[in-house]
């Protein structure tokens, strides 16, 4: 049968042949406008000029919308100092997409990882989101994730003029891009230099995904909207001049989902073993990594599997202003300010096969160990959360900038940044049992075990499970066992503060334009506090009662339709706030008593000063214009961590023996560490003629570990026995949860482009990069020093560092942009902007659980069960197309974006490999100018329907399948 099987495609391999013919698509368009331009009319004496004949005349016409933001977008590439890619418009709320994730990744090189349907973490040129930066307004911005990443979500596109990657370093950036860094600009209302106030609402339907779904809460349940209101204006003030722009965005939101998912521990099994009912298949003796590579073959399987409806409301408001003032034409004053809040809730519906890994019989497995089919039992588990995430963002930046006499310019900037992340979940579960809540025997159960059968051949969308058909999963009285409560609150405050000050100085002549140099400060404090506080209940008929109480009818129809294999569409479902006031009497429980949920907390503070220097230049070579800069950076970091452990007391035996107890205490650590780095930067531009640039960039560059790496918490575990000789006797291991000593990665880079700019609406520009980083993290043991009852014990901690050894990464990148205005009309409106950007690095990462690993305690090499995957982030292949046409008042546009399958880390504590499949979302514009003030618009995101599937440890191992849908947003736009 599995020969048979593997004949079938993939719905991988059935997109491929579209990819090659996208990818076929866009050499092709590169080669008709080298040909179009070459074939151009030129215009003679005897010729009158018209808008297409000259480049100049074109210059003096307005071009707005889709082509004037790629004709801005390519002013400003040519503009960069330093290998970069922007996406820029003239005016505000004309950026090209419905986020500034989804404009991110029509960049070339960027892709991002899609979360509810939406763009979310950056990857640049095949790093993902920790090897790169971002900043707002040339800033660091903070947020509640843990990492050092911008969420994008909580700065509407509205408000930004400009994205920009920096794919080359220059020493004037702020430091930690090894991939690149990301700015996004707003305007500044001096410069933008016109009086506006526009008024713009967008209404967001879900479609079929949200039409399915009903929630008792949730009001309106399928329509959202989004409200923004702008203004821009500048005034005389005094002798001089006054600018200030303010912008207010309110929306709501809901974006339904539904999917399949696994656990992600995954264990390897023996396949030679025959297991009883009771068995679990990695119960001792469990297979060794020896054995697989003496031959013995295996499986992998999950520890459970889940199906699972999610209903949610989606709500933000946020207000960005500033104030720039320009007493005289020496002195630049600017203020801005940003705030935001995002409330997101969410009411999820779980139907848990909670023991996978038990009696397994009637087992296919193909050549690479993954489960085709098998017959199993499990409990079932019936588990609903209702979830609200509250964050907070909050930012300011003071900005001067002086100019006392025309050789000399200083400058400053002050800023703030604060981000406040509170997740609350209640959480619970109901147990499927032999009786029901009325004591009668349930048929299709033993004990509280259903025998099910598990099938996925190759070819078939979803994994299928069918369950013993004597046993009703949608019948609310078979829920009637082990009842627990579960709430769970995170709590993350993020602050940075930075001070920057800088000189510039203007030779009058020579081969140095300017020279710069300049210092800045920065500080920034991470919190980060977990608490769990659950409860079981027993009581037969507390959960009759609560049960009889809570129930609702399933809140989705058609559950993964369309999906081969799917074969659970509804199960028994019920109200998580329900169940809490009725088992509890309370909305909300509390936080827990108990102090070992601090051990896992976190308080970093992490200091940075570095100072720079650079020199610009312009040059003659071979005749040719030269420009560039060069320079060098030197940053120091140091780094504060306070961590807590459970307080010991030292317990000395009648023979003179010591032993360690546990005191019920909470201590605290401090941890302390350094580190200086020197970043020499080289960027050059030489311009071979009027519309070719080659560029060249060399830099060294560095990334910082997120502040959720940098914890000293420390969770001692106690030897086996009484009578020790010493303290570190006694002590079996130490769990650390972070590393404050971890240093940075460092890489050199080297990059060469070129770029050909035919006229203002095209660009041609190939690139090719090389970097050699470090290989990562990796674990190694650490001596630290703790005092245990006044007494200084040095033992060994096993946590994460960086390693030396060396990696590499050789990439291509290849953009082009251009607008067939010389065609005849009807077809002059018709224009495309093409990306693709490949990569390939000798990067592994080894798998958790199942990979080589090496144990600098013992100094033993585990072999690995599976294959190891490359870097976080890294597709080989990202293909972005853009195709649009003009006519009249009309503008059309389609977008396609592919990225081949990469490696995704999980948020939080380390986990399996993670493999996102290859995916290509298809988003549709339009947009109607009825007058120069009056505009509407029709956009569409995921129109082909594009699901995210998952797969752990190794490529085709299912973990999940996430269904979100396609949105449309239907939009108007008012400018007086």
């Amino acid at each position: 049968m599995i020969s048979e099987l593997k004949t079938s495609q993939s719905p991988s391999l059935k997109r491929s042949k579209l990819h090659l013919a996208l990818l076929a698509a866009f050499f092709t368009s590169a080669a008709g406008l080298s040909s179009a331009q070459e074939a151009s009319p030129t215009t003679t004496e005897s010729d009158p000029p018209t808008e297409k004949s000259t480049e100049e005349a074109l210059d003096d016409v307005v071009v707005v919308g889709i082509r004037g933001s790629i004709r801005s977008s390519i002013t400003r590439k040519r503009e960069e100092t330093v290998i970069a890619d922007v996406l820029s418009a003239d005016d505000i709320g004309d950026l090209p997409a419905l986020s500034i994730g989804e404009a991110i990744e029509t960049i070339t090189g960027a892709a991002t990882h899609r979360e509810k349907g939406g763009a979310s973490e950056i990857s640049i040129r095949g790093l993902g989101p920790f090897l790169g930066s971002a900043s707002f307004n040339g800033r660091e911005a903070t947020n509640g994730s843990g990492d050092r990443s911008v969420n994008f979500n909580q700065f509407p596109s509205e408000v930004i003029n400009t994205v920009s990657v920096f794919k080359s370093q220059r020493a004037d950036f702020i430091e930690g891009g090894v991939a690149g860094t990301i700015n996004l600009e707003t305007v500044k209302p001096l410069d933008y230099n016109k009086q506006l106030l526009q008024l713009e609402g967008r209404g967001t339907y879900s479609g079929d995904q949200s039409k399915r779904t009903d929630s008792s809460w949730q009001d309106p349940d399928d329509i959202g909207w989004r409200g923004t209101a702008s203004y821009i204006d500048q005034f005389a003030f005094g002798d001089g001049k006054l600018g200030v722009s303010l912008a207010v965005q309110s929306l709501e939101t809901t974006n339904p989902e539904e999917l399949i998912s696994n656990s992600t521990t995954v264990v390897a099994c023996d396949a030679n073993r025959v297991l009883t009912t009771t068995q679990n298949c990695n119960a001792t003796p469990a297979l060794t990594a020896a054995q697989v590579a003496a031959g013995t073959p295996f499986y992998l399987l999950p520890g459970s599997r889940t199906y699972r409806s999610i209903i949610d409301d989606d709500k933000r408001d946020a207000v960005f202003g500033s104030v720039q003032w320009q007493p005289n034409e020496s002195l630049d004053v600017a203020l801005d300010v940003q705030w935001s809040e995002r409330v997101y809730r969410e009411d999820r519906s779980d139907l848990n096969f909670s023991e996978t890994l038990r009696g397994l019989t009637n087992r296919v497995v193909d050549e690479d160990g993954i489960l085709r089919g098998y017959s199993g039992n499990s409990s079932v588990e019936s588990t609903n959360t209702f979830r609200i995430r509250d964050e907070r963002y909050q930012g300011a930046g003071l900005a001067f900038d002086w100019r006392p006499i025309d050789a000399w310019t200083f400058s400053s900037d002050l800023s703030y940044s604060y981000t406040r992340r509170v997740e609350f979940d209640r959480q619970t579960r109901l147990l499927a049992n032999a009786t029901d809540i009325n004591g009668v025997a349930v048929p299709g159960i033993t004990g509280q075990r259903v025998n099910y059968n598990f099938f996925y051949p190759v070819g078939q969308d979803v994994p299928g499970i069918v369950v013993n058909p004597l046993f009703d999963l949608n019948d609310f009285d078979n829920f009637s066992s082990s009842a627990r409560l579960r709430r769970d609150e995170n709590l993350r405050k993020n602050t940075i503060g930075a001070a920057r000050f800088d000189a510039t100085f203007v030779p009058e002549s020579g081969v140095w334009t300017a020279l710069k140099s300049g210092i800045r400060l920065s500080e920034l404090t991470y919190y980060d506090y977990d608490d769990r506080n659950e409860r079981s209940i027993t009581t037969a008929a507390t959960i009759r009662a609560a049960n009889q109480l809570c129930r609702r009818d399933f809140a989705q129809e058609d559950f993964l339709s369309g999906f081969s294999g799917n074969t659970i569409t509804s199960w028994a479902q019920f109200d998580p706030r329900c169940l809490f006031n009725s088992f509890t009497g309370l909305s909300d429980i509390g936080l827990s008593t108990n102090s070992a949920r601090l051990l896992s907390s976190r308080e970093v503070e992490e200091q940075t000063k570095s100072i720079y220097f650079l020199g610009e230049f312009a040059h003659q070579m071979f005749d040719l214009p030269l420009t560039g800069n060069v320079g060098a950076r030197f940053v120091r970091t140091d780094v504060s961590s306070i961590g807590r452990r459970g307080g010991l007391t030292v317990v000395t035996n009648a023979d003179g023996t010591l032993r360690l107890t546990g005191n019920g205490q909470v201590e605290s650590l401090e941890l302390e560490s350094d580190s200086s780095v020197f970043l020499p930067s080289l960027n050059a531009a030489l311009e071979l003629t009027h519309d070719k640039v080659l560029r060249l960039g060399l830099y060294r560059a560095m990334s910082r570990p997120d502040p959720s790496s940098l914890g000293a918490g420390r969770t001692f575990a106690l030897a086996t026995g009484v009578g020790f000789a010493t303290l570190e006797d006694a002590i079996a291991n130490i769990t650390a949860n972070g590393n404050p000593r971890i240093r940075p990665l460092l890489s050199w880079n080297a990059d060469l482009s070129f770029e050909w700019y035919p006229d203002a609406d095209s660009i041609l520009s190939a690139a090719v990069y090389y970097k050699q980083f470090n290989g990562g993290f990796a674990p190694t043991v650490v001596e630290e020093t703790f005092d245990i009852n006044g007494v200084a014990v040095v033992v060994p901690v096993l946590q994460e560092d960086t390693t030396d050894e060396k990696s590499d990464l050789l990439g291509i990148e290849l953009t082009g942009a251009h607008s067939f205005s010389y065609w005849p009309e009807p077809f002059d409106g018709l224009g495309l902007k093409v990306s693709y950007n490949y990569s390939d690095s000798n990067f592994k990462t080894e798998d958790l659980r199942l990979g080589e690993a090496f144990n600098p305690l013992t100094g033993v090499t585990t072999p690995r069960i599976v294959d190891p995957v490359g870097i976080f982030g890294l597709s080989d292949h990202v293909f972005s197309g853009s195709l649009f046409y003009e006519i009249g008042p009309v503008e059309l546009q389609a977008i396609y974006k592919y990225r081949s399958e990469y490696y995704q880390k999980f948020v939080g504590a380390p986990a399996q490999n993670r493999i996102i499949r290859d995916t290509g979302v298809v988003d549709f514009r339009a947009s109607y100018r009825y007058d120069a003030n009056l505009s509407f618009s029709l956009e569409a995101t995921n129109l082909n329907d594009e699901p995210r599937y998952s797969d752990i440890p190794i490529a085709d191992s299912f973990r999940e399948v996430s269904v979100y849908g396609p949105r449309y947003f239907l939009g108007v736009r008012y400018r007086f």
